[in-house]
């Protein structure tokens, strides 16, 4: 396994798989999600429409995935990985937020997906300490990815690229 850091658009880059850090109706949204969904096109959105629902507005639990394909982004797949809502660690997020990356890391399996890009599960409006969540994605990633995979922590910004290296160190 190989693991690299990239600052830049996970949207743009040409891997197997990229993971979308996803919301239970798998809906679309603001951060990541949203520049999925509208990179991905119309498609993708009638894609995650025909995912059952498990329970009323949830197609995917959280820390759980799903998988679609990737329609106009160079990727093939899009891998749907629902992070934890930060509630100050009193609700079983750090478990949750394992269980999203192992998740998507057997589809990927799954699937023959030789390179994977990851961004900041639950970092964003979800409100998980960057920190934590670094440290959780890192011992997953070295834990479950398969032997020969790629792994690409795709970050949008310095600080937290610079996160994810100290973490690699």
């Amino acid at each position: 396994m190989s693991i690299e850091i990239l600052q830049t658009d996970i949207t743009t880059l040409d891997v197997d798989a990229i993971v979308n850090a996803a919301n239970r109706a798998l809906a679309g949204g603001g951060g990541v999600d949203g520049a999925i969904h509208r990179a991905a096109g119309p498609a993708l959105s009638a894609a995650c429409k025909a995912i059952p629902m498990v329970w009323p507005f949830v197609r995917c639990p959280t820390g759980e995935a799903r998988i679609t394909p990737g329609f106009d982004l160079p990727a093939r797949w899009i891998i749907h990985a629902v992070g934890p809502v930060w509630s100050g660690g009193r609700e079983g997020e750090p478990d949750l937020l394992a269980s999203c990356y192992r998740n998507a890391l057997a589809l990927a399996q799954a699937h023959d997906i030789a390179s994977i890009a990851f961004p900041a599960i639950s970092c964003g409006v979800f409100g998980y300490p960057p920190d934590q969540a670094v440290d959780i994605a890192v011992r997953m990633v070295r834990a479950h990815a398969p032997d020969g995979m790629h792994v690409v922590f795709c970050l949008f910004d310095d600080a937290m690229a610079s996160r994810y290296r100290t973490a690699l160190e």
